[in-house]
């Protein structure tokens, strides 16, 4: 069976750890068929729009969709994507590995973010010279639909190894209504469920993840603290380089690095693939071929490990020679 993979780079270095990400993916015993589609800055500026409709209606008719980075138009861009392929949650693991000088190298915690809702509705607006508002989105029913998703993650065992239940981190103590919402759903789903669930206040979440992150597994979050949460973890494990993620939908998906186009280094040769490379793990893996996705895993992180590594984690190696790495050792 041959799966078609919409291909999109965008900007900056997404022209980079993309190829690296199809190289990998070229070594596994899977068949593919890569089809490149534009998306992003220099689509924009060329053409007026950041995201033609053939991009999006190509990700949404292929298999799954692996995606660089986008710049100034990145919400222009990934917002809508997301959408494409119907995602309703975000998941980004966030683990330090053997060989990366890592903060608090006990980290392995996975974020499953909430994907549709929240603050990134897309609801703003400018109402005078004074004021502007932004409206935040919160239903049961997309509440729920991450719940009964976070509960079958950790039921099948793909949360870390530490623990079997999730962290539900949320500011309902402020935001009543909203929040209010999320955290019942999340906890009433548990419990139907029989899952462990318990809570965090988003800020004290904040503080206690850098002093102890080993006390958190699985951590379910509306979509902005999500966003802003994972990347604080990333933090601890040696960068964003590191963390890949996944737009999940029901019959499609979404993946891509987390860091960005890291436009100061762009073009040169030397940025981390690692991120890329995982999130095809997590693309492989989504597909149903979860042998190969952790081949995959086990190749990054034996380069990790003994190198080489590039100059974001304390290297020298250009980012096709870290790719080459991980292939020979697949």
């Amino acid at each position: 069976m041959s799966y078609e993979i919409a291909v999109i780079e965008g900007d900056g270095i997404g022209h980079e750890v993309v190829p690296a990400a199809i190289d990998v993916l070229d070594a596994l015993d899977v068949e593919f068929e890569f089809v490149e589609a534009e998306a992003g800055d220099a689509v924009a500026a060329e053409t007026g729009d950041p995201l033609p409709q053939s991009t999006y209606d190509l990700a949404a008719d292929a298999d799954a969709t692996l995606f660089g980075a986008a710049g100034e138009t990145a919400a222009d861009v990934i917002l809508p994507l997301r959408e494409a392929v119907g995602s309703f949650v975000n998941v980004r693991p966030a683990k330090a590995y053997p060989g990366v000088d890592a903060v608090r190298p006990e980290t392995d915690v996975v974020f499953l973010r909430e994907n549709t809702e929240g603050v990134y509705a897309g609801h703003e607006d400018r109402l005078s010279e004074d004021l502007s508002t932004l409206t935040r989105v919160v239903t049961s029913s997309a509440s729920r639909e991450l719940a009964e998703f976070a509960c079958e993650f950790v039921e099948d065992g793909r949360g870390p190894d530490h623990g079997d239940g999730f962290t539900v981190a949320h500011k309902a103590n402020v935001m009543r209504e909203t929040d209010g919402r999320f955290r019942e759903e999340l906890l009433s789903v548990a419990d139907e469920r029989g899952v462990d669930a318990d809570e965090e206040l988003m800020d004290a979440f904040a503080t206690k993840l850098p002093l102890d992150p080993g006390q958190y597994g699985v951590v379910v979050c509306p979509n902005l603290a999500g966003d802003v949460l994972s990347d604080l973890a990333a933090g601890l494990v040696g960068g964003l380089g590191l963390l890949p993620s996944a737009n999940i939908g029901h019959d499609n998906a979404l993946f891509e690095p987390v860091h960005g186009t890291a436009p100061d280094i762009a073009g040169e040769g030397v940025a981390n693939p690692t991120a890329a490379i995982l999130s095809a793990a997590m693309l492989v893996e989504f597909l149903g071929h979860v042998e190969e996705g952790q081949q995959i895993r086990d190749a990054v992180e034996s380069v990790l490990s003994d190198g080489p590594r590039t100059g974001d984690l304390g290297g020298n190696a250009t980012t096709e020679e870290v790719t080459a790495a991980v292939v020979e050792r697949l």
